[in-house]
């Protein structure tokens, strides 16, 4: 995809634009021995070494000017265990072509997040997520993880095995090691019917109890400067499959999602003052449609605006007084938004810095056009998300450090911890580590 597009002479940047790196060394392994010999290799020659995804995350928490290890050659299926329902992955898969070729085979993830760019690694050891009542983050269906640890072994870690090591490596921000290869739980292939359907805020938030109960997914998007939001419900389905027609999905998810979308946001950014005329017209040219198809076109859709991106996990129980309080700060400022505000959720899981680790959480998202001034409006919310012991999605922008982790995820000494065992020398160190994990 575009987002590794790499600059002349070795200059690395991001999906969104906002980070830019230019790594002493960059090495594409093709196997697992050839990554573990660069990374006694970069511990020999005194350089730090981090991994890359796809450039998704809008944090640096995949940069160095170390070694960069690129991920391209590591992808493909290694195998599918239809006895244990899991299929193993190698590291720099795509999720979109995990997607395609399992459901070739009559299978599919449970639950996954809305886009399909992200490498396999790099989405779980950031905690991606999409919404659900019994699931929702991708780390939460790994069953067993590989990873190359500093001294250039490869551990093999699950439930069963360096249990230790499982309940932080799978959302592991690279802090641990270098993750080589996933296997994730499966299922046979089902059916989701989607709702998509224009609601007033007020009744959303009046009813977010039951709208988050009573369906498997829902999540919402929520228009500042309107009081309007569209929803989205996914079922299961039996079926038969009511794919979004071609000219209707072309119209809906290229046209007003992304083409007159960005138009709009150009609009925006040129001229501030007219932005909530368009959040008025767009958040009420929206009409409801349902569809069922398998799960990856369900789940997810194309992002070709380029945005940038906070999202706060905050107890579930907190979520209607944070959007509450947000919205209230949205119309006595005299900022512009012109990007929704996505709110997700997800169960508790046992996973040692998930944002949802041992917690039920909502999740609100934050968003602005690429090139727009962003840091009034985040810092704005941030103040309102970290007042509710928000936990800041570990691949998009925020401002916090190791002491406000320590206080907000109980088990962040157990990561650190870890950390100091199978990374003494700090091999896989970068600034943003130092910043979110400490010294």
């Amino acid at each position: 995809m575009g987002s590794t597009a790499s600059g002349k002479s070795g200059t690395w940047r991001n999906w969104g634009g906002n980070v830019t790196v230019r790594p002493a060394r960059e090495v594409t392994p093709a196997s697992v021995d050839e990554l573990a010999a660069a990374v006694r290799q970069a511990a020999e020659d005194g350089l730090k070494v981090k991994a890359v995804g796809s450039g998704h995350s809008f944090t640096a928490i995949a940069a160095t000017d170390g070694v960069s290890i690129r991920p391209q050659l590591l992808t493909g299926i290694r195998g599918i265990d239809r006895k244990a329902m899991t299929v193993t992955v190698e590291a720099g898969t795509p999720l979109k072509r995990l997607n395609v070729a399992l459901a070739r085979e009559g299978l599919s993830l449970t639950n996954m997040g809305d886009i399909m760019e992200q490498t396999v690694s790099g989405a779980t050891s950031t905690g991606t997520h999409g919404t659900g009542r019994e699931s929702a983050s991708l780390a939460a269906q790994i069953k067993e993880l590989e990873l190359v640890i500093a001294d250039g072994s490869v551990l093999t870690c699950s439930e069963k095995e360096n249990p230790e090591v499982f309940a932080a490596a799978r959302v592991g921000l690279g802090a641990l090691g270098i993750v080589t290869a996933i296997t994730f739980a499966v299922e046979p292939l089902f059916l989701l019917t989607a709702r998509e359907e224009p609601m007033p805020l007020d009744r959303v938030l009046a009813e977010f109890d039951q709208l988050r109960a009573e369906n498997e997914h829902f999540e919402f998007y929520w228009f500042p400067h309107t009081g309007n939001t569209n929803t989205k419900r996914n079922n299961r389905s039996a079926g038969p499959p009511q794919p979004v027609g071609q000219l209707a999905g072309w119209f809906e998810d290229e046209f007003l999602s992304n083409g007159v979308f960005h138009a709009a946001q150009l609009v925006g950014r040129a001229a501030p003052a007219v932005v909530p005329t368009i959040a008025r017209i767009s958040s009420t040219a929206l009409s409801s449609r349902t569809y069922t198809d398998i799960p990856y076109k369900v789940f997810t859709s194309p992002r070709r605006v380029r945005f940038v991106e906070m999202e706060y996990a905050v107890p579930r129980e907190a979520l209607v007084d944070t959007l509450r309080e947000l919205k209230a700060m949205v119309d006595r400022s005299d900022l512009r938004v012109n990007f929704p505000v996505e709110v997700r959720t997800a169960p508790a899981d046992d996973i040692a810095l998930s944002t949802a680790s041992a917690r039920d959480s909502a999740y609100v998202a934050v968003h602005m056009f690429r090139g727009t001034p962003y840091q009034a409006y985040f810092t704005a919310a941030e103040r309102i998300l970290t007042a509710h012991e928000g936990r800041p999605h570990w691949g998009k922008v925020h401002t916090r450090d190791a002491d406000y982790f320590a206080q907000v995820y109980p088990r962040f000494g157990e990561f650190t911890a870890l950390r100091d065992r199978l990374d003494p020398e700090r091999l896989f160190q970068n600034d943003y580590l130092r910043r979110v994990l400490g010294q």
